[in-house]
């Protein structure tokens, strides 16, 4: 019994001890959880589930819905809800202010926090705050500050929510600074993001856009204009877009813009051949349009559910391996939320009783001492065990040397000594994953006049395809989608013939285009067809010699049934 109490102190004293879960909130997403290997700089955990987001209050809508998706989340990806949170939402409120030299670092809080309040969105709460400084100008006595603000009741909620389910909240930042730290650690923007550059980055929401002037990695000014895309037609949306951007890129001279699209109503790709200014145009599609993944992601994710992995759910796991010099840390909340450790309470024989860190200390300076008699003696008998234990680990030994000798022996006959069993099961997994991906990408690529007669996939990676259309735009699209969501496939059109049994039904645009789209060499084609063809014939002869047989044997069997029919009458 003893013992048991012990094992329990011990094993309260380590829930101390949690792991990092990253997780982001966005309007287009909802919930997201990931993970990344800081060695081979891959996802290796990510989830995703549903959540409404207010955008008019800017904070979630339902915090029950929050909590049953956190626990569905940590459930799927066998995640400890007993964790450190690091937690990315969606940005709420950004801007500049200029404030004198002579104010100290708190004095400046209060100036930017008196500043957030009278934003309509804080009249109704208290904000939380955090700013950097852009520049400081010594003859005009005068620093430049980019600050931004949360909501303190929202964040309170989502505390509940965490402890509620037995997890803290550590670190807290927003959209913006977990989207700028992904673009750097995916490399997208490399050549924008160098020191000294300057550009402008565009982010186009579903409630309006942003321009974020940049210098490098820093931030040094901000704008926002909100617009209800929501109400516009499909291509009224970009002309809507346009028209208020180009007012207010004069306020923002640069020659290098990035288009960032976080909303499925807006394409980035077709935005940026919208816009006509000098410059460069660099676009990245955070929404339904996205071609590719960020960063590499691992196998066991499946790919419908890696093309949902979002800018910022990379952004905020890759933050304790990836220094990224711009953010806003939330350092009043941060004090809050690291706290000293909260005492245990436990029932033991109807009494309570309470440790705190102090007595904590104590008794595991006790439960030490306490210890070191068993550790003694625990010595002895592993000594006295000791040579046991080493005469089994001498037969395992000489097992392993027998097997190494046999392998060797095996790679002798087979004459590859290069044989790698790891990288063969590697090798089967990527085929097979790349064959699920051509079957997904020809499933969802297929227009409504537009039939398939064969298709072929080879493990190679090869691919062969034939069909007919009633025109040639839908063959087109179907080829472009192909060759969108199949990366580096190398597909081309092969061959576009017109299927016509008379001039007249050419002439009519009565009959079909036939088609073929491979990344088969010419050679190959004509192998695989020249084998197709002689497996046709061999079923068409082994079809007519199975109709022989069976006519051969009911005639004979009917010859018979006569003779006996003869016999018996006689």
């Amino acid at each position: 019994m003893a013992t048991n109490f012990i094992n329990n102190i011990i094993a309260s004293l380590n829930s101390g001890k949690k792991d990092a879960v990253h997780i982001a909130i966005s309007p287009n997403r909802g919930l997201e959880v990931a993970q990344i290997d800081s060695a081979t700089h891959t996802v290796q955990k990510y989830g995703v589930m549903p959540l409404e987001y207010n955008e008019s209050l800017k904070e979630i809508k339902n915090y029950t819905e929050f909590k049953q998706s956190l626990e569905k989340l940590f459930t799927e990806l066998q995640i400890n809800p007993k964790s450190n949170i690091v937690l990315s939402i969606p940005t709420v409120h950004i801007g500049k202010i200029d404030l004198p030299l002579i104010l100290s670092d708190e004095m400046a809080t209060e100036a930017i926090t008196s500043e957030v309040e009278q934003a309509y969105i804080f009249k109704r709460c208290e904000p939380i705050v955090s700013w950097v400084e852009v520049s400081s100008n010594q003859d005009s006595e005068n620093r430049t500050m980019i600050y931004s603000a949360i909501q303190k009741p929202a964040v309170d909620s989502i505390k509940e929510v965490f402890t509620s389910l037995g997890a803290t909240l550590d670190r807290l930042e927003v959209s913006l600074t977990s989207d700028l730290r992904a673009l750097s650690y995916a490399n997208i923007l490399q050549e924008q993001m160098k020191e000294e550059n300057f550009w402008t980055l565009m982010v186009i929401k579903s409630n309006g856009y942003e321009l974020v002037q940049m210098k490098g990695q820093k931030i040094f000014d901000y704008y926002t204009e909100p617009l209800a895309l929501k109400t516009y037609e499909l291509e009224e949306i970009y002309d809507a877009i346009y028209t208020s951007v180009q007012i207010a890129l004069l306020n923002y001279p640069t020659n290098n813009v990035v288009i960032l699209s976080e909303t499925d109503m807006v394409s980035a790709e077709h935005m940026a051949s919208k816009m006509q200014i000098d410059g460069n145009i660099t676009y990245v599609e955070n929404n339904e349009f996205k071609k590719q993944d960020f960063i590499p992601v691992s196998l066991e994710i499946l790919p419908d559910i890696a093309s949902k992995i979002s800018l910022e759910a990379i952004g905020i796991a890759a933050i304790d391996i990836h220094d990224f010099q711009s953010g806003f840390e939330f350092t009043g909340n941060k004090k809050a939320l690291a706290s000293t450790v909260e005492p245990i309470r436990f029932t033991f024989q109807g009494k309570e009783y309470v440790f705190t860190e102090s007595t904590m200390l104590q008794l595991i300076a006790i439960i030490g001492a306490v210890l070191i008699i068993p550790s003694l003696i625990a010595m002895l008998v592993l000594n006295s065990s000791q040579k046991n234990l080493q005469s089994k680990l001498d037969a395992v030994n000489a097992q392993i040397s027998t097997l190494d000798s046999q392998i060797a022996e095996y790679q002798d006959k087979s004459g590859n000594s290069d044989f790698d069993v790891a990288s063969e099961i590697e090798k089967v997994i990527k085929n097979n994953r790349a064959k699920l991906i051509a079957y997904s990408s020809l499933g969802e690529s297929v227009p409504k006049k537009l039939w398939l007669n064969y298709f072929k996939t080879k493990e190679d990676g090869k691919i062969d395809i034939v069909g007919v259309s009633e025109n040639v735009e839908d063959i087109y699209i179907f080829y472009r989608n192909l060759k969108d969501s199949i990366i580096d496939s190398q597909l081309r059109l092969h061959k576009l013939e017109m299927q016509s049994n008379s001039v007249e039904d050419a002439i009519s645009s009565s009959s079909n285009y036939e088609f073929e789209i491979t990344n088969m060499a010419d050679e190959d084609l004509k192998k695989e067809q020249t084998s197709d063809k002689n497996n046709d014939n061999k079923d068409n002869k082994d079809n007519k010699d199975n109709k022989d047989n069976a006519e051969t044997y009911k005639q004979s069997g009917g010859k018979a049934v006569k003779d006996l029919e003869e016999v018996e009458v006689h």
